[in-house]
């Protein structure tokens, strides 16, 4: 088991903690006995989260409204989590959306503030704490991928390229370092029945996925945190999925796109 036990003043951070995965996450944490520190934009449910936590659990659950997109809300977290004297043992980068639409038809604000969720926010809270885990030789990173992420998606380039770069700068990470003390691991679910596809605009996408493919938060979550504990790469929830990300992978380029393209 390398997910580090809870001791006090350490925490787990989850970001996009309000609702959905991020949410479900949260209290597979908390229901293996480690406090939580909840950050997403929405502060009121947050906050209803963390008492509930708390309540239930009889441990540490704060709540952080962070909009992870802003650098400087960003560094206002990790100012508010240090005063807080809250240790990040474990890091779960959440956070994201997508954008089901050509690029080209998509608002230039809109794809900014995607790619800076997606993949800069990954990049700033994981180098905010991972050194630390590293010098304490402890400590877990999980980052929501997707198996958007085995494959470039037309009509939704921007999203299947930050998962490409979230599953391949996990796995990086991830080997830089083995052998100290910390795991890195790559989450990639298929669809999964949250809100997501409210933030995204992909109700039209969804409705075409097979049924086999699709997982509950709950699914997924306990997937993730099991996959988190054992140390593992890469967690694909699903048979189905693991399937199709491994055509995925190996296909040739001109055969993914031909087949993927949803125009």
């Amino acid at each position: 088991m390398v997910l580090p036990a809870h001791a006090p003043g350490s925490a787990d951070l989850v970001t996009g903690a309000s609702s959905g995965l991020g949410e479900a996450m949260a209290r597979e944490l908390a229901g293996r006995g480690h406090g939580v520190v909840l950050v997403a934009r929405g502060e009121d449910r947050l906050r209803a989260l963390a008492q509930e936590l708390a309540g239930r659990h009889g441990l540490r659950a704060e709540a952080i409204a962070c909009d992870v997109t802003d650098p400087a809300a960003r560094d206002r977290l990790a100012a508010d989590v240090e005063r807080l004297g809250v240790r990040v043992d474990v890091l779960v980068n959440n956070a994201g959306f997508g954008t089901y639409k050509p690029f080209a038809e998509t608002p230039r604000e809109r794809v900014l503030e995607e790619v800076r969720v997606n993949t800069e926010a990954v990049a700033h809270l994981t180098a905010r704490w991972l050194p630390g885990m590293v010098a304490r030789g402890a400590g877990a990173v999980l980052i929501t991928a997707s198996t958007a992420g085995f494959q470039p998606l037309p009509g939704n380039a921007i999203y299947s390229a930050g998962k490409a770069f979230a599953l391949t700068f996990s796995e990086a990470l991830g080997h830089e370092v083995k052998g100290r003390g910390v795991t890195v691991t790559a989450l990639c679910p298929g669809p999964v029945k949250t809100g997501f596809q409210d933030a995204s605009g992909a109700h039209d996408f969804a409705a075409g996925l097979p049924k086999p493919l699709w997982r509950t938060p709950e699914q997924v979550a306990a997937a993730a945190i099991a996959g988190l504990e054992n140390g593992r790469r890469v967690v694909v929830p699903g048979a189905p999925n693991r399937v199709l990300a491994t055509i995925g992978r190996l296909s040739p380029r001109p055969v993914v796109l031909r087949v993927m393209d949803s125009s």
